[in-house]
């Protein structure tokens, strides 16, 4: 038996540095060393209980996305931004509940869906709002179409999932997983030590994530709507519609906010300062990758007004492209082929953040601070698309921040 240390050499690493992305694996390769909880504003962050053993450190050191980021696998081809990519497609669950209870167009629940009723997997590994305060996320279970639907949409707060993973690899059989990319990049590292996550997950879906704010940012929604948290019997982020209202429910009376309104003046100031510097947020090493496939207005930019729902689908690997073709053969869901170079006009500000990521992290060492080792994800590459006075400006604004504590705030 290895003696264990007083503290995780990495987990405080990343704690200090704010690199943390709330993941949970820590917590699930050292249950009674770590454990998970909400730091102010409202991250999940791991709380050091006890020691953890040598091999435990080195487990945590190689997959904790803090430390290290997945590298991008080979495909038949690589974007610089949009990641490697067999196929790339919009399209819509062909159920109109589905399409309509979901977020974008519905192609993840429809995909999940299908995994469980074709055999594929007898069970799905995802986030869930928590029943005792729905303006918060729990880990969930779900086994059948009707579980799916009533946990779909987004969830604009801090989720945990991989803090489930031990147990739900102990429990065998074969699960889909759904997560944010640094919980997808977490668990390919995990597979690199367990053979069990290949054996047991045949299936990973993740979508472009624009940042996880804190739950400090859900606190300004409920402010805003004059809805008293303790009073919340149901909350939405959105869905319900394309791109759906934020929606707080009390016993009293119903309020909602624009998605637009929501996001953009309330949850994207809450941002933590990991999700700034992620140098892929696009779920490139996910089987499959969706999107909101945005309309452009006039000006070419995202309208956000109320449509029907349309997701943008990447395919990314075999298993991701099996799942599509069995999921498009047995009506499940209906897509088209979309030119790469479209969805940069669909998703325009996550091109504008992996052109500016290398900027961005050569501040830190400037300030003593550490960053993520993230090779194999062309940030170089897609930094020269970025104006000096863009990549001056970004470089210059994180190094004053981290000097004044402010990174996480924009």
């Amino acid at each position: 038996m290895q003696p264990a240390s007083a503290k995780s050499p990495t987990v405080t690493r990343v704690l200090n540095g704010e690199l943390c992305t709330g993941c949970g694996l820590c917590a699930a390769l050292a249950p009674q060393a770590i454990r998970m909880e909400s730091a102010p504003p409202g991250y999940a962050r791991p709380l050091q209980i006890g020691g953890v053993t040598p091999e435990t450190e080195r487990r945590i050191a190689d997959s904790c996305p803090g430390a290290v980021v997945e590298p991008w696998q080979g495909a038949p081809n690589t974007h610089p931004t949009w990641g490697p990519w067999r196929r790339v497609m919009t399209g819509a669950s062909t159920d109109p509940k589905v399409r309509f209870e979901a977020s974008s167009g519905g192609a993840i629940s429809g995909l999940l869906i299908h995994a469980l009723e074709s055999g594929l997997v007898d069970r799905v590994l995802h986030i869930a709002p928590d029943p005792a305060d729905p303006t918060r996320n729990v880990n969930a279970i779900s086994r059948s179409g009707e579980e799916i639907l009533a946990r779909a949409g987004s969830r604009y707060t801090a989720s945990s999932p991989l803090a489930a993973i031990e147990q739900a690899l102990a429990d065998g059989g074969a699960m889909a997983f759904v997560g944010k990319p640094c919980d997808v990049s977490a668990l390919r590292r995990l597979a690199r030590q367990d053979a069990r996550v290949a054996r047991h997950v045949p299936i990973v879906l993740s979508f472009f994530c624009g940042g996880m704010p804190s739950h400090g940012g859900v606190g300004r929604i409920l402010n805003a709507l004059g809805v008293p948290a303790e009073e919340v019997v149901e909350f939405r982020y959105r869905g319900r519609g394309w791109p759906g209202a934020c929606v707080a429910r009390s016993e009293r009376r119903t309020a909602e906010m624009s998605y637009a309104d929501s996001w953009g003046s309330h949850l994207s100031k809450e941002v933590q300062f990991r999700c700034k510097i992620c140098p892929d947020a696009v779920g490139g090493v996910a089987d499959i990758a969706c999107a909101d496939a945005w309309y452009g207005d006039e000006e070419g930019y995202p309208s956000f007004e109320e449509q029907e729902g349309r997701s943008l689908i990447v395919t990314r690997t075999e298993a991701g492209d099996r799942l599509i073709d069995s999921a498009l053969a047995a009506g499940r869901i209906e897509a088209e082929p979309l030119p790469i170079e479209e969805v940069g006009k669909m998703q325009p500000s996550q091109a504008r953040r992996k052109r500016l990521i290398l900027a961005r992290t050569a501040a830190l060492p400037l300030t003593l601070q550490p960053r993520p080792r993230m090779r194999g994800l062309r940030v170089a590459q897609a930094a020269r698309e970025a104006s000096l006075a863009d990549a001056a400006r970004n470089l210059l604004g994180t190094i004053r921040r981290t000097l004044k504590g402010t990174r996480s705030r924009l």
